[in-house]
């Protein structure tokens, strides 16, 4: 066993090596004087991302790889507007408005994330209405709400412009193979969805495949028959070697309502960020985790290859001795309807952690988020941590194999380390 998690630590550290050096942490400072004197409220960049969240995941209930998206459009607009009132200290996302400085930071980001929200739920118009004039109420009226306006209409209609004809919502539907190793629908809900994610265009990636993989092992390997019998044993619905915590913790990492989300305020929260901080770190953490999704989403299309729970039952067609067929094995976790390899998961938790990582230069700063699926909080010390459990819970929940997630984690890996050199960067 002390061999196993020796190895499972090896295999995180060398999807992190590197990361870091792409370029330089942040420092966390004190707001500046004209940063307290335009925001006067809490501040106003978590505030709306909490009512983000009520927008996508509590109203729209929207599944995490579409989440991505509508997050990373939400806090691209909100960094841009920030980021020009406080004289453009770091490279804008898409455009830096002309402003004087004294523009209400809270106005800008409650203008920038309503009609970001607005273009994307226009079903909830009258809802986010109100809880727009609701906010707006409590800036006092003056040239600095008017230019906090100006200015979040300005970036927001620049993110709304930049999406448009993205490939969003396009063909939902993956290829259906019949071949040993090719993906097909699973049991029980025999669902096919989300496959427009895979040409998505990206946030900050010059293609969806510039980090393609190598793929699965083939059917016939060691490295296979390794994977099949491992997910096999403690992936299954009634294992008898998966401890509770385990069983916990491939529940909370499967909650469809993201801890990453949460995670992502209390952080802003517990190391004192102000609004820019705040603003830059969520667009960091957001557009990565959205271009990491695209990136998994585009080898699941590129690979097709089947779910453990497909493989299990007919492990007789794969032509690996090593490999025993169970017809009526089932895993803990309902299977997505989409391929394994990679796990999306593992991509977008490694792109996420690793870009706090570098925002914050450190690794151990320690979070916990709480899951109503598992009625439980889980508690990491790091962010290092949080990726390490992540490629083991979605094994402990039979959905994945290793090499899908570890090839996932390494994706994510590399998608914030492109974005870490090429964006948000200080302005010289």
């Amino acid at each position: 066993m002390a061999s196993q998690v020796r190895a499972r630590r090896k295999v995180v550290c060398a999807v992190v090596a590197g990361v870091l050096a792409a370029g330089s942490p942040v420092a966390i400072v004190s707001p500046s004087a004209s940063a307290a004197r335009t925001s006067t409220s809490a501040n106003a960049v978590i505030v709306w991302d909490r009512n983000a969240q009520s927008a996508i995941w509590d109203v729209a209930g929207q599944q995490p790889q579409v989440q991505a998206r509508s997050f990373a459009m939400v806090h691209g607009a909100v960094y841009d507007a920030v980021n020009a009132i406080a004289g453009r200290k770091y490279q804008p996302y898409l455009i830096a408005p002309a402003t004087n400085g004294r523009e209400s930071v809270d106005a800008a980001v409650g203008t920038a994330a309503f009609q970001v929200l607005s273009s994307l739920f226009p079903n909830q118009q009258a809802r986010l209405q109100t809880q727009y004039d609701e906010w707006l109420a409590t800036i006092p009226n003056g040239s600095a709400k008017r230019g906090g306006i100006s200015v979040g209409s300005r970036t927001a209609a620049a993110m709304i412009s930049a999406r448009q004809n993205d490939g969003a919502f396009g063909n939902p539907a993956w290829p259906v193979g019949t071949e040993p190793g090719q993906w097909r629908p699973t049991p029980p809900t025999n669902a096919n969805d989300g496959a427009w994610v895979a040409t998505l265009k990206p946030f900050l990636l010059l293609s969806a495949s510039m980090f393609r993989s190598s793929g699965p092992p083939a059917l016939t390997s060691e490295q296979y028959a390794r994977d099949f019998n491992e997910v096999k044993a403690i992936g299954a619905v009634n294992s008898p070697i998966r401890t509770a915590d385990q069983t916990q913790a491939a529940i909370w990492w499967h909650d469809r309502h993201l801890g990453e989300w949460e995670i992502k305020r209390q952080l802003a929260t517990t190391q004192r960020l102000n609004p820019l901080q705040t603003a830059r770190m969520f667009a960091m953490v957001d557009l990565a985790e959205a271009d990491a999704t695209t990136a998994c989403y585009n080898e699941k299309a590129a690979w097709s290859f089947w779910r453990p729970v497909t493989a299990v039952q007919l492990a007789d067609t794969d032509g690996n001795p090593a490999t025993e067929a169970e017809p009526t094995w089932m895993p803990l976790l309902v299977t997505p309807p989409h391929p394994d390899f990679t796990s999306g998961h593992t991509c977008f938790t490694a792109a996420s952690m690793l870009a706090l990582k570098h925002f914050f230069g450190r690794d151990d700063i320690p979070f916990s988020a709480y899951s109503e699926a598992s009625g439980t909080t889980r508690y990491f010390g790091s962010f290092s941590a949080a990726i390490a459990e992540v490629i083991e819970a979605r094994i402990w929940g039979g959905i994945h194999t290793r090499t899908a997630d570890v090839e996932g984690a390494k994706i994510g890996a590399k998608v914030t380390g492109y974005m870490i050199e090429n964006y948000f960067r200080p302005r010289r």
